[in-house]
């Protein structure tokens, strides 16, 4: 029997977090992993400047080590920026670097997703509202002529701290719709009910996307604590042509257009 969570059938697929990318990314071609504050944020500021971004997925004694193997900047928490350690998860921060060339950046939700899809054999790429666009037309590009191939969304969503479950967060669910209804755009169909509601979702709110975003629960969680830019560049929507594409243990950039 055929897994009805696997949205058989349609060509641009859609779930949340990680089990969610299990079913849907398998035997995906493309897998577009949404973390909008920040990680696929700080991965597009990041591509923007040419630097090669190591995902990891936990920010511990180990990343250090992680970070010192390949030579790259560790980025620290957003409370532990300071003269020594510059760099964090704040896009505010990885547009701020100077010298900086390989960067090793945790997140417990984007990283490890993209990390988990890319071991299964995916073609893995960060998705933000800025590059939703950039993406959507390197997809189409890469997979023109080629029908029966698939592509799955996945937002990353947050997770609650009493229990860790999933918690949806709207503004993947926005960014997730950016990228298909671009993909649609492109005539690079069908999509999933899911998939088609992501984009509706999107469709709903772009014309006050960074209103929008400032005022949803983590724009207003991010910005009480004291990073409103960080949501600022989140919401630049369609400023970035790059594509983070991640080729074996780090995301480099492709350009699109």
């Amino acid at each position: 029997m055929i897994n009805p969570y696997s949205q058989a059938g349609h060509r641009v697929r859609f779930d949340w977090g990680p089990s969610g990318a299990d079913v849907v990314g398998a035997g995906a071609s493309v897998v577009a992993v949404v973390d909008v504050l920040s990680f696929t944020t700080a991965l597009a500021v990041a591509a923007d400047q040419g630097i090669e971004v190591f995902p990891y997925r936990w920010r511990d004694a180990s990343a250090q080590e992680y970070a010192r193997r390949h030579d790259a900047v560790l980025a620290v928490g957003r409370s532990q920026v300071d003269a020594e350690h510059p760099v964090s998860l704040s896009p505010v921060t990885i547009r701020a670097a100077s010298g900086v060339s390989r960067l090793v950046l945790p997140s417990p939700n984007g990283s490890t997703i993209a990390q988990r899809l890319a071991e299964a054999g995916a073609t893995v790429i960060g998705v933000s509202l800025r590059n939703a666009a950039a993406a959507a037309a390197w997809t189409a590009s890469r997979l023109s002529g080629e029908p029966d191939t698939v592509v799955a969304v996945v937002a990353a969503g947050e997770r609650w701290r009493a229990d860790e479950s999933l918690r949806p967060a709207v503004e993947d669910f926005w960014g997730a719709g950016a990228f298909v209804d671009a993909l649609d755009a492109h005539g690079f169909g069908a999509l999933s009910p899911e998939a088609e509601a992501a984009a509706a979702a999107y469709q709903r709110v772009a014309g006050r996307l960074p209103a929008a975003l400032h005022d949803c629960a983590s724009g207003r969680e991010l910005i009480g604590n004291g990073y409103p830019q960080d949501v600022a560049i989140a919401a630049e929507v369609g400023a970035s042509r790059s594509v983070p594409v991640l080729s074996g243990a780090s995301f480099r950039v492709q350009l699109s257009g």
